[in-house]
């Protein structure tokens, strides 16, 4: 007879737990934001080309992006924790063999196989903080500092990869993986018992489902980059959306036929599911095509240096950062439904004032910025929770792979819809050092039909996900009722 373990009443109860899977989150987000710094550096020492030098951050964001969905489901099976501990194995090793890396190509498969682990790892970090406890307010409280720390090393990783690249090699970017894996397997292997038998799925895995998910999500992701890079114009980026289309297609028939889908899409249209996923997807596209269009128009068309536009988004990072003390006793006094579509509704009207008035002064668009971010922070916790709640227990971990998934692929349309726009709209060389007022305006016309057209795409997104939800609240279903004070 198995005995289980009583679930942590606090945090303080679960601190060892939460320790090891706030690394694993840490791995994520510093790690792109720390090695973007080290690029030219790396070019140099590699000699690396324009392309090779894309793949070094694209190859990782591809296949992580790629096989989340694969090893959510591998993990519902075979143990949430198990998956997590061979991931943050395999993150080490790879970490560890940068040491050896000699050219462009062997950095590109390390990245790929850094990719992989974080497919294993990210996940599951918040599958098992969602099943570390029983009361909705602690679960949103330890994704709050989950991704609290998180955020502290996105906006310290540039920072701090500079100050290294000053006294270190490049390499050692991406050698400091090796402790943050180390801690990640001491908190976890010895803060979270092994996953219950009866709370794993037993059924076969759907490999063709695999395939052509993996494939479509691929393709996703690849085809806003090759909208950007190539352009409109190009064959490429309209091949790639069409074939992204038609696995797509293929992949809903199959999951729609097969005895045992790799994702039951009845699971997915539940309100709580369906409007989580919703709300994350707006959160994705607001931030990724709001960053690319500020991070533009500081620097080309009002001329600031890289290290003032770094300044510029400083409202953006201190939000980001600080709000998580407001998130849970935001969740506590309105629910986590309410919570959802108000912090939704920020992103969406942080938009709309970037696109009606981020032409007018450097005040409009930090006040945009704090919107989305706010709006963010709240959001990326309340809907993943949200997500979850309308799950079974053994679809935990796909359920988290689809609210990453949901967020990588809408990032990546927010960047090709602004990135498509401004190549369709200006001009010559976007990056010309010195602009003609016939660009300038051309660019400053651009970035508000950018961002209008981003605000319709993310308002439509929210209201659904509002009348979705709302509709099961309102029905009295289980489940919908707000989180209460404990």
């Amino acid at each position: 007879m198995t005995i289980t373990a009583p679930a942590p009443r606090s945090l303080r109860e679960a601190r060892v737990a939460l320790a090891g899977l706030s690394a694993v989150f840490l791995f994520e987000m510093l790690d792109n934001s720390i090695l973007n710094v080290a690029l030219p550096t790396i070019g140099r020492e590699l000699h690396a080309s324009t392309v090779a030098l894309q793949w070094v951050t694209g190859a990782y964001a591809v296949v992580f992006g790629g096989l989340m969905l694969l090893f959510g489901a591998t993990a519902d099976r075979f143990g949430r924790r198990r998956i997590m501990l061979l991931g943050l194995l395999l993150l080490g090793a790879a970490s560890l063999a940068t040491a050896f890396v000699t050219t462009a190509e062997q950095l590109i498969v390390v990245r790929g196989l850094m990719g992989v682990a974080a497919a294993m790892t990210t996940p599951g970090s918040m599958a098992l903080a969602f099943r570390l406890f029983e009361r909705d307010s602690l679960r949103v409280r330890a994704m709050t500092l989950i991704s609290t720390v998180g955020l502290i090393g996105l906006a310290i990783g540039p920072t701090a990869g500079g100050l290294v690249l000053a006294i270190a090699p490049w390499q050692v970017l991406l050698l400091v993986n090796v402790p943050i894996a180390a801690l990640a397997v001491v908190g976890v292997r010895t803060g979270i018992a092994a996953d219950e038998p009866s709370d794993l799925r037993r059924d076969p895995m759907d490999v063709l489902g695999a395939v052509l998910g993996t494939a479509t999500i691929v393709l996703a992701l690849v085809a806003p980059t090759l909208f950007v890079d190539e352009g409109s114009g190009s064959w490429a980026p309209w091949t790639a959306t069409a074939a992204a289309v038609a696995g797509g297609t293929l992949f809903v028939l199959r999951e729609r036929s097969a005895r045992h889908p790799l994702l039951d899409l009845r699971l997915v249209a539940h309100p709580l599911v369906a409007g989580g996923l919703a709300y994350k997807a707006a959160a994705g596209l607001a931030t990724a095509g709001l960053g690319y269009l500020v991070t533009l128009q500081l620097q080309l068309d009002r001329g600031w240096s890289p290290a003032m536009a770094a300044v510029g988004m400083l409202p953006q990072v201190v939000v980001l950062v600080a709000g998580g003390a407001f998130v849970d006793p935001f969740v506590r006094r309105v629910g986590l439904e309410r919570a959802a579509w108000l912090s939704a509704t920020a992103v969406v009207a942080g938009l709309g004032v970037y696109g009606l008035l981020g032409t007018f002064g450097y005040a409009w668009i930090a006040v945009a910025l704090v919107l989305v971010a706010a709006g963010m922070r709240v959001v990326g916790v309340v809907a993943g929770v949200n997500v979850l709640r309308g799950l079974p227990k053994d679809r935990t971990t796909i359920g988290a792979a689809l609210v990453d998934t949901a967020s990588e692929v809408t990032s990546g349309a927010g960047i090709a819809i602004t990135g498509t726009i401004l190549a369709t709209a200006v001009t010559g060389t976007i990056a010309a050092s010195a602009w003609s007022a016939r660009q300038t305006a051309q660019f400053e016309q651009a970035a508000t039909i950018a961002g209008l057209t981003l605000t319709a795409v993310s308002a439509a997104l929210v209201g659904w996900a509002i009348l979705r939800t709302h509709r099961y609240a309102r029905d009295g279903e289980p489940g919908a009722s707000l989180i209460t004070s404990t």
